[in-house]
């Protein structure tokens, strides 16, 4: 193969735990205060990178943040020394001191939205990082995500990087998580995919009466147009607003797409017939046959896809133009969305592998496989410009398992997060992380 689909995995950070932030994802808020182990959490994570790459696909890391957030303390109004600034937020303000102590930046499929070159109008890979705007934790991500992409992806003859879209709910936008892309092979043209919750100037649009639809429809056009996408290669399509009521907060809770397929839901577009066509006229256009396989509401339901994160998979192309899926155990655990699987691998369609990974600590946080890694799509001179530090390999592995060992706690709870000795465990880790992945300086601790 000349071009391929690389995955960079979240590297989960120190401060991983239970805080309950993200309304509308509800693994999130059901494990509330539950306490996580950090280390596990990492291995896991590692473990799946590294099952991937020894499969032979092209896997690698992406580093977690500097947590808690001191300087976003600060701008909110707590003073004094650092250790002194967690003391003040934890007594006054418990729940923005675990907002700005979330290590959710382990979901990378919310890191950006990114376009091959394959599409663009500049011929390099676009990558406009996620500004994340519905949710306070998670707004803080992007100006140090996108330090770290670029610090990833460094060659200006290759790679263009963004700055996040207005911090604004009219253009909120979260990344890869709806958005995929379809085509015949990875260094031709497709076609990008954009789902939306909600349009925030048009009213004709539907809209949840729940749960907070996170993506507008704004969002996904700004990031088609800065990245120099042509109309006729995009495809825009609404969720289901009653399926984002079910916890379905992302399209990839829904659905997942890769090559020329897309696994999806009965329930995940609204019009859906008319997003299928759509999909497979404009693919046809481009030398593509789109395949969709539909998953229907009798055979496994909503909830227990959300359950599972049977759709929160990955979809992986082999060396025989089949796929393979990788599910959480959730998945065989679930008798109806196992049964399904196994009909699925044995029907003579394009996916005959399902992959089987333990997530467990990233699961009960509400991210799988397809939370835990953000897609890109390149030819071979386009991955050997990327920073060789950050791809996965043999003596990476053996060194990130180390280096978890060493900084990493195997317990965390809601009251750790007030011990201002985490904020340095966590520096200390990830200055020495720096050096592991020749990233340079991308912390705030160490811009000054």
């Amino acid at each position: 193969m000349s071009a391929f689909e690389a995955n960079f995995d979240g590297l989960v950070g120190p401060t991983h735990n239970y805080a309950g932030l993200s309304y509308g994802n509800v693994a999130s808020t059901g494990n509330q205060n539950v306490t996580a182990n950090p280390k596990v959490a990492a291995k896991q994570g590692l473990a799946k990178m590294k099952a991937l790459h020894d499969a032979g696909f092209k896997q690698g890391v992406l580093a977690p943040h500097e947590r808690p957030s001191v300087a976003t303390l600060r701008l909110l109004g707590f003073a004094g020394s650092d250790a002194q600034v967690i003391a003040h937020a934890a007594k006054e303000a418990p729940a923005i001191l675990a907002a700005c102590s979330s290590a959710s930046t382990m979901w990378t499929a919310n890191a950006a939205t990114v376009s091959p070159s394959a599409d663009t109008a500049d011929g390099r890979v676009h990558f406009t990082p996620a500004n994340l705007n519905n949710k306070f934790h998670r707004a803080i991500e992007h100006p140090t995500t996108g330090r770290i992409l670029q610090a990833m992806f460094r060659d200006e003859r290759h790679f263009a990087h963004h700055p996040a879209l207005p911090a604004q709910m009219h253009f909120g936008d979260e990344g890869a998580a709806n958005h995929t892309r379809f085509c015949a092979e990875y260094d031709k043209p497709g076609v990008e995919f954009f789902v939306f919750g909600q349009a925030a100037f048009d009213s004709r649009y539907p809209k949840p009466a729940r749960f907070p639809a996170r993506q507008t429809l704004e969002a996904s056009q700004a990031i088609a147009r800065l990245h120099g996408l042509k109309p006729e290669q995009v495809v825009y399509a609404q969720q289901d607003p009653e399926t984002i009521d079910k916890g379905v907060f992302h399209n990839d809770v829904i659905s997942v797409g890769n090559g020329n397929v897309l696994f999806h839901h009965e329930k995940s577009f609204l019009d859906q017939a008319a997003v299928l066509d759509e999909l497979s006229r404009k693919l046809a256009a481009v030398g593509g046959q789109f395949i969709g396989i539909e998953v229907p509401e009798s055979e496994v339901s909503v909830e227990e896809a959300v359950k599972s994160y049977l759709f929160n998979s990955q979809l992986l192309s082999k060396a025989d133009g089949k796929l393979i899926i990788v599910v959480p155990e959730e998945s065989r655990n679930i008798e109806r969305v196992w049964h399904y699987l196994s009909k699925l691998t044995q029907s003579g369609g394009p996916i005959d592998e399902v992959k089987v990974f333990d997530l467990k600590q990233s699961m009960q946080n509400g991210g799988g496989p397809a939370c835990l890694r953000l897609r890109v799509a390149m030819s071979d001179r386009e991955l050997a410009a990327v920073n060789p530090a950050v791809l996965m390999n043999d003596t990476l592995f053996t060194t990130l398992n180390h280096w978890v060992d060493k900084h990493y706690r195997d317990r965390l709870g809601a009251e750790d997060l007030a011990d201002p000795q985490l904020l340095l465990e966590c520096r200390t880790a990830l200055d020495e992380l720096t050096q592991i992945l020749q990233l340079g300086s991308v912390y705030p601790f160490q811009l000054g």
